[in-house]
């Protein structure tokens, strides 16, 4: 037996009590006639103590010989602790220790395992297996373990069925790259890594499944932004003979239930938003209502002025920052500049402040009289001390430009809290759009999606006008999962890759198998995905997925622990038919 109790877990009820501990040393205090070691596992920490009267020479000095990360195994007995430390569970007491075995020696780790460390992101991820040794990292580990199981009992009590899916399936178009494996029982010929489970939990309505979930691994080979892993864990789910609300209202209960577990609080009916409206209003089909900020259209109130920049945009908006008409001409030059960076685009910004002494001043005082910025200043409904920001240009990125803003604005204030949640349904999202490029329509989901019932006479007319029934929701300003009611009519789907640009043969060759399953009757369905690495991270109260996964990828797509992606060895190319150019 290697131990009877963890580290975390002996007080004072275990007083006089004969234990075996095992773990890693955490940190040594000698002080020569007696010495003090933090043993660490995964449970806590218990100090250990080393006493010249007490404990043997041979143990004592087998003791100074120990370094930070050697792995021990101890046996003593529990007593109090003169100097008692309240921040950890065992803080009361503390182990004489009797015997002493080094189980395995460790080499100083290359940086230290401390809850703040100083070892920078790459270092950390090279040498992961240390960092999970750390309180910050293991925690969210737990916590990613302990969502999983929330969810696994609330869908299971709510009658669905884990089922799992194949990971090596046929490569299909979803908007993203595949990732492609070789088969060398079939050379030339390649499976591909899932990007979702669509088709397969399609095919378990068809059998007749009813309700499907399964918590599976996602692959993505397209360019990695920041906190986006070319591998994914998304909750995945079907239900059978169901319409857009039983969705809305079965996942809307599970992630009230998962927020209630953390805050103790009833979230009550998730307000919804029409994709329209949420980017009309916040610039992005994601918004944080966690915070205002509403976007405010001016048209009507500043172009015939002038000012050419605002009389030849298509669109004039901006945003009210409550309380800040006290920003520095330096603080507003670096906003403009912000915004004016490549990332985001914009041209410049406009500005007002309406001081505290109830007077109107902006950057445009030239163009615009004081009665024109009072006007100004009701539509936003500001009042003294705020201070209103104007972007103008072309619509659409406009929006997407002042959307960034707000953003970084809500940053900057602290309006964005961790332990503040404000979940949103958005709904109603276009079924198409097109492609100037390739001059043809794309799924905004994915060709499976159904339209909305009183929008399918559109298809042939307007199909640029059809909504989708489809439906994301949104947690703190970050789309935590998505979904669709299906198409399981089969003239339904064939319209639907015939005006998304597919052949006969392609629609066939690419999709035969799941038209053939609705030729032996397919059942109204419905489901959604969850991004389950951004949900744990969210609920959490972060948005950085990373260390919520055991071994990330950085952000160019590598394992710099394990040094993947790698080159294979010439006998395996041969063997799976491949040969590998070299680009110049």
């Amino acid at each position: 037996m290697f131990r009877t109790h963890t580290n975390g877990e002996l007080s004072l009820k275990n007083l006089d009590e004969k234990v075996t501990l095992s773990g890693w040393v955490q940190t040594i205090r000698d002080k020569g006639f007696m010495i003090w070691i933090d043993l660490r596992d995964r449970y806590g920490i218990t100090q250990l103590v080393f006493d010249a009267d007490r404990t043997s020479a041979e143990i004592l000095e087998k003791a100074k010989k120990l370094g930070r990360e050697f792995v021990i195994q101890v046996e003593g007995k529990v007593i109090e602790r003169s100097s008692k430390n309240p921040k950890i569970p065992t803080g009361e007491i503390e182990i004489l220790v009797e015997n002493l075995n080094i189980l395995n020696e460790a080499q100083l780790p290359p940086f230290t395992i401390e809850d703040e460390t100083d070892g920078g992101e790459e270092l950390r991820m090279k040498y992961r297996y240390l960092d999970i040794r750390r309180n910050p990292v293991k925690d969210k580990l737990i916590f990613r373990h302990k969502m999983a199981q929330k969810v696994r009992n609330y869908l299971s009590d709510a009658g669905f069925i884990e089922v799992e899916t194949p990971v090596l399936i046929k490569s299909t178009p979803e908007g993203a790259r595949d990732f492609v494996v070789p088969s060398r029982m079939n050379a030339g010929q390649f499976y591909a890594l899932p990007q979702s489970p669509q088709t397969f939990k399609q095919l378990l309505m068809v059998g007749g499944m009813d309700r499907y979930f399964q918590i599976v691994k996602c692959f993505r080979d397209e360019d990695l932004r920041a906190d986006r892993q070319p591998e994914f864990t998304q909750i995945d789910c079907e239900m059978a003979f169901v319409e857009q609300e039983d969705v809305l209202e079965t996942f809307e209960g599970l992630t009230a239930s998962l927020l209630k577990d953390i805050t103790g609080k009833d979230f009550g009916k998730f307000p919804r938003m029409t994709f329209e409206e949420a980017m009309k209003t916040y610039g992005n089909d994601k918004p944080d209502i966690r915070f205002g900020m509403k976007f405010v259209e001016v048209n009507d109130l500043v172009k015939g002025k002038d000012f050419k920049i605002f009389d030849d945009a298509e669109l004039v908006v901006g945003i009210n920052v409550e309380g800040c008409a006290d920003y520095t001409r330096k603080q507003i030059d670096e906003l403009i500049d912000w915004v004016k960076r490549p990332q985001i685009g914009a041209s410049g910004m406009v500005w007002i402040k309406f001081q505290n002494d109830g007077v109107l001043t902006s950057s445009v005082n030239k163009f615009y009289s004081e009665d024109d910025l009072k006007k100004i200043a009701e539509k936003f409904n500001a009042k003294a001390g705020d201070l209103i920001f104007l972007m103008s240009g072309d619509a659409n990125k406009v929006r997407t430009q002042l959307s960034a803003l707000r953003m970084e604005l809500g940053n900057r204030l602290g309006l964005r809290k961790g332990d503040e949640f404000a979940p949103l349904w958005v709904i109603d999202f276009p079924l198409l759009e097109w492609d100037e490029e390739s001059g043809r329509y794309h799924a905004m989901h994915h060709p499976f999606t159904s339209p909305k019932p009183e929008d399918v006479h559109l298809l042939e007319s307007e199909p640029g006008k059809a909504r989708a029934n489809a439906y994301d929701m949104v947690l703190n300003g970050n789309e935590i999962g998505g979904g669709s009611v299906r198409i399981f009519d089969r003239d339904l789907q064939s319209k639907m890759f015939d005006l998304l640009g597919f052949s006969k043969e392609e629609a066939e060759a690419q999709f035969g198998f799941l038209m053939n399953a609705f030729k032996y009757g397919a059942p109204p369905h419905a489901g959604l995905a969850f991004g389950f690495d951004r949900l744990v991270a969210i609920l959490d109260g972060n948005e950085v997925i990373r260390d919520y996964i055991a071994f990330p990828k950085n952000n160019s797509g590598r394992d710099v622990m394990i040094d993947a992606p790698s080159p294979i060895a010439d006998l395996q190319l041969e063997e799976l038919s491949l040969k590998v150019e070299t680009k110049e």
